[in-house]
């Protein structure tokens, strides 16, 4: 990130910062700006079994929002590396006009393990990787967020974010195929965290879904909802953001809207043909 961010540093402003607890001030990584520490997590919300205190989304996302007046804020997974020309894309997408954007990672090989590594690593490519985890969004879309308690680390954060910026974000892009940022490690699903862990992240996802985000939602705002049916509900299917039953919920919802609206115009249509006789 401090490469990337000097590499940009003639052509955009970027401010690093990180978010932690107070017993992790002293990992702050030079060139970061520590913001409040954060003062709950996941074990505040809900008694589990199996204690791991793991951050609460919305929390970090408050002190980005709060600590910075950037005009458009970034949310990376902490596995998730840059190359060099990532923020130089970022200002020229901004310059595009979209609100909100979705770039997806690069996987490479574990044989990558310093730092020392950062010039091979950027002259290999990877392969592609289906899921979501850097997020970037232009800041008044934040305070309509609805996220819950969705804590990270445990499946169903990327899902309730991108859902979050599909419904709110006038312009979205998704990008799926740059060389902007990397992971190490060519795994395409990582192992489950503990089910009591991934049965309280899906209900917080739910109950994202449910609020009044729920009024925002359509189809027309999802990635490949362009596409024919079959070949939309493949893409949907392959991509672990979009659960089925959500957008099966939201394709009856346009079927349903289309077929009604057909119904009234052709019931308008012969009203106008009686009054004209």
């Amino acid at each position: 990130m401090r490469a990337a961010q000097e590499h940009a540093s003639a052509y955009v402003d970027v401010e690093l910062l990180s978010a932690q607890f107070e017993e992790d001030l002293d990992v702050v990584p030079e060139g970061f700006k520590a913001t409040r520490n954060l003062d709950r997590s996941v074990l505040d919300m809900e008694g589990f079994e199996k204690k791991i205190k793991l951050p609460i989304l919305a929390d970090i996302l408050q002190r980005l929002h709060d600590e910075s007046d950037a005009e458009y804020l970034i949310y990376t997974n902490v596995d998730i590396g840059l190359y060099p020309d990532f923020y130089r894309f970022v200002n020229r997408t901004i310059d595009q006009g979209h609100d909100a954007f979705i770039i997806n990672r690069r996987r490479l090989p574990e044989t990558y393990v310093s730092v020392d590594d950062l010039p091979a690593i950027y002259q290999d490519k990877g392969k592609k990787h289906p899921g979501f985890d850097c997020f970037v969004f232009h800041r008044n879309l934040f305070p309509k967020f609805h996220l819950e308690g969705i804590c990270i680390g445990v499946p169903f954060i990327e899902i309730t974010f991108s859902q979050n910026l599909f419904a709110l974000a006038k312009n979205f892009k998704l990008f799926e195929d740059e060389f902007l940022t990397f992971h190490i490690g060519l795994e395409i699903i990582k192992g489950r965290a503990p089910r009591e862990y991934f049965r309280y992240n899906q209900a917080q996802f739910w109950a994202a879904v449910n609020s009044p985000l729920r009024e925002d939602m359509a189809l027309k705002k999802l990635p490949y909802s362009h596409l024919l049916l079959p070949f939309r509900l493949i893409k949907w299917g392959l991509q672990p953001c979009f659960p089925i039953r959500l957008v099966l919920l939201l394709e009856m919802e346009r079927l349903t809207g289309y077929f009604t609206g057909r119904k009234k115009a052709d019931s308008s249509s012969d009203s106008s043909s009686t009054s004209s006789s």
